[in-house]
């Protein structure tokens, strides 16, 4: 048996913080002891999400206030550019605390190539060398003990759930990826923006952020890893219509002598042990409808009309598996809880 650890959520006013609080309500091993948003601090929960007026939780509360030294775990749903600072003074408060960051501040390796794409030196450098890349099937081990976990952004969870088992065993040329990616509009945060609005969102499909998406270099990043050479990716997303889900669709060149069916064995293999990733059989469609409100993630592999190609499609849903979801099942793996606690619930369909 194992106790109730305790937790806190800084940025609980935002998608990814009301997912966490959602899913942790329901863990039978934590206790939601702190819940921060500044702007809303001193309200009730359900005065800013409704939804979750049922649960028994805390108040908000501005980050200063909190005892972080009463804290087992911290998650930071802030924005980017936010968390560098703060976590250093939680982690100040409270060295013991484990950090796991839904933001990007801690996702980049190099701190210049942070500076590059979010426009400002990187505030806690010396964190982020102790950071370690909260992609959980691929890193669990490092995961275990990592006082902060830097959980992947949304895109790049889809994207190297794709192809990280096939680039590793040089079964597609990681130097010619094409990656049309489209998330619904949560995937841009819950402020305020033009082009979220209903009226400028709805009944249309637009890309946006074309060629300098801030997420390519994070997928660069772990695709190079894995191929252990600099890689540079044709990435674009997309804004869809809908609350949630996100699907991406690769398209890539087979080694020599590779078939797309040879592409989807090797995932078969790779992924059988893993509780949330779901390989369909030949001819199967990833669909975002599939995986919504759940953390499982599900590939598909097709052979392109060009000969020498393949395409490989996920689906996620980007608040779940890209973000809150994958955060506490980071917890699950660092505090050595069985994995799908608190995340085994089904998709919501329809």
């Amino acid at each position: 048996m194992h106790e109730k650890i305790r937790i806190g959520v800084l940025g609980a006013s935002g998608y990814t913080g009301a997912d966490l609080v959602r899913l942790a309500a329901r863990h039978p091993h934590v206790e939601i002891a702190a819940l921060t948003a500044n702007t809303h601090a001193g309200k009730e929960m359900g005065a800013v999400f409704p939804h979750l007026a049922i649960l028994d939780l805390p108040r908000l509360k501005a980050w200063e206030e909190v005892d972080w030294s009463e804290l087992d775990a911290v998650f930071c749903g802030l924005p980017h550019g936010t968390t560098q600072e703060i976590t250093a003074a939680v982690l100040s408060a409270n060295p013991k605390a484990r950090i796991i960051d839904m933001s990007a501040d801690f996702r980049l390796r190099d701190a210049s190539v942070y500076a590059e794409w979010y426009g400002h030196e990187h505030q806690a450098p010396e964190l982020q060398e102790e950071a370690v890349y909260g992609l959980t099937e691929h890193y669990r081990a490092l995961i275990k003990d990592a006082r902060l976990i830097a959980c992947p952004g949304c895109y790049p969870t889809a994207v190297l759930m794709a192809l990280l088992p096939l680039v590793r065993q040089d079964m597609i040329d990681a130097s010619d990826l094409i990656i049309d990616a489209k998330s619904g509009v949560t995937g841009a945060g819950r402020g305020l923006k033009q082009n979220t609005l209903f009226a400028e969102a709805g009944e249309g499909l637009s890309p946006y952020s074309i060629g300098k998406h801030r997420h390519a270099p994070e997928i660069e990043q772990e695709i190079g890893v894995a191929a252990g050479m600099p890689i540079t990716v044709n990435f674009t997303p997309h804004l869809i219509p809908m609350s949630r889900g996100e699907l991406v669709t690769c398209y890539v060149r087979l080694a020599e002598g590779a078939t797309a069916g040879d592409l989807r064995q090797r995932l078969v293999e790779d992924y059988a042990p893993e509780p949330f990733v779901h390989v369909l059989p030949e001819g199967g469609v990833p669909q975002t409808q599939n995986v919504r409100g759940s953390n499982y993630v599900q590939i598909g592999v097709f052979p392109d009309r060009i000969p020498g190609r393949a395409l490989v499609i996920a689906a996620i849903d980007n608040l779940v598996k890209g973000s809150a979801g994958q955060a506490l099942q980071n917890m699950n793996v660092a505090f050595g809880f069985e994995e799908g606690e608190g995340l085994l619930q089904l998709a919501l369909f329809p």
